[in-house]
């Protein structure tokens, strides 16, 4: 092959390019460096013990973290997670004629799996909503249901309009009166080579009625 009919490979490649082509290569590598050395940045403090710079910008750490790129060690051995979740929920309905009737459980949780099973680019909603809203309201009742504080009457609040706007879906949100929530927790089957036993039966963390108010309907509509 003559000289002339080679192709310029590695740098001299970029050196063949004109000025405003140099330019955009070398912006292109200075954004990648640039995003690449935040991104391992923020990991690191997130995963670090508790210091000075991780306490100060808590929550920027937080909200370039969460959902995508949380850190969850129970994923590995030995601990990792055996239980399923799901979230559920159920509405009285006040008729035309001043009857009251209940709707049937609905899986809010696999609502979500079902939006997010094939889906290349699910939402945030879909992804983390139902299981945030639980992961909340656990997090701030003790085990007769009662709130810790401000934080866990909010946490009411948000999972009960949660499960307003879901109900409200499939019928007249401004029928709703109560709504019931309830977890259901099952145990994931171990893999046939563990010596570890099969799961119980579900078990149900039923609460109780919660009255809906007009703040908790989609847009704080009227009645």
């Amino acid at each position: 092959m003559e000289p002339d009919d080679q192709h310029d490979e590695g740098p001299g490649a970029v050196a063949g390019l004109s000025l405003p082509a140099r330019v955009a290569v070398a912006a292109g590598v200075a954004v990648v460096t640039i995003a690449t050395a935040v991104h391992l940045s923020m990991v690191f403090l997130h995963v670090a013990p508790s210091n000075t710079v991780s306490k100060q910008h808590a929550d920027a750490i937080g909200d370039y973290i969460y959902p995508e790129f949380e850190q969850n060690w129970k994923f590995f051995a030995p601990n990792p997670l055996q239980q399923n979740i799901a979230v559920q929920a159920r509405a009285e309905l006040r008729g035309p004629d001043g009857r009251s009737t209940l709707t049937p459980w609905t899986d809010l949780s696999a609502q979500d799996g079902a939006a997010i099973r094939h889906n290349l680019l699910p939402s945030h909603t879909q992804q983390n909503e139902i299981r945030r809203a639980w992961d909340f309201y656990a997090s701030t009742h003790d085990a007769r249901e009662q709130p810790s504080g401000l934080r866990g009457s909010l946490s009411e609040e948000y999972i009960r309009r949660i499960a307003v706007l879901r109900l409200g879906a499939g019928h007249d949100a401004h029928a709703i009166q109560r709504v019931q929530v309830r977890s259901v927790t099952s145990v994931v089957a171990p893999p046939p080579w563990s010596d570890e036993k099969g799961g119980t039966k579900p078990v149900h963390r039923v609460l109780r009625w919660w009255p809906v108010t007009t703040a908790d309907l989609p847009e704080g509509g009227n009645r």
